[in-house]
């Protein structure tokens, strides 16, 4: 694991502190966790303007495209599948 420095304002500190306390969990981990949220909200942000593709999205966050599909739907981003491609594909599994 890499080590980095780097400043934070007051206000800054005191959200990872105020998590921190919350959460019950250390500063390091807090600020992980909020860089790596930080990471999905760029990337999600690029799908949605159409920067990434569903399969770029996916591997980004290495998620499968399953998986990436189920957290577009619960962040309320619309999914990128049709209907009538979802009844396709239901219609392909039910046959085997």
């Amino acid at each position: 694991m890499g080590v980095i420095s780097l400043r934070l304002e007051n206000s800054e500190l005191k959200r990872i502190d105020d998590l921190s306390i919350q959460e019950n969990k250390g500063r390091s981990a807090v600020a992980r966790e909020l860089i790596q949220q930080g990471w999905q909200f760029r990337m999600l942000k690029q799908y949605r303007d159409g920067k990434l593709s569903l399969e770029g999205l996916a591997k980004t966050l290495d998620l499968s495209v399953g998986e990436t599909i189920d957290l577009l739907a619960e962040l309320g981003i619309e999914s990128p599948i049709e209907y009538e491609d979802y009844l396709k594909g239901f219609e392909v599994l039910t046959d085997k």
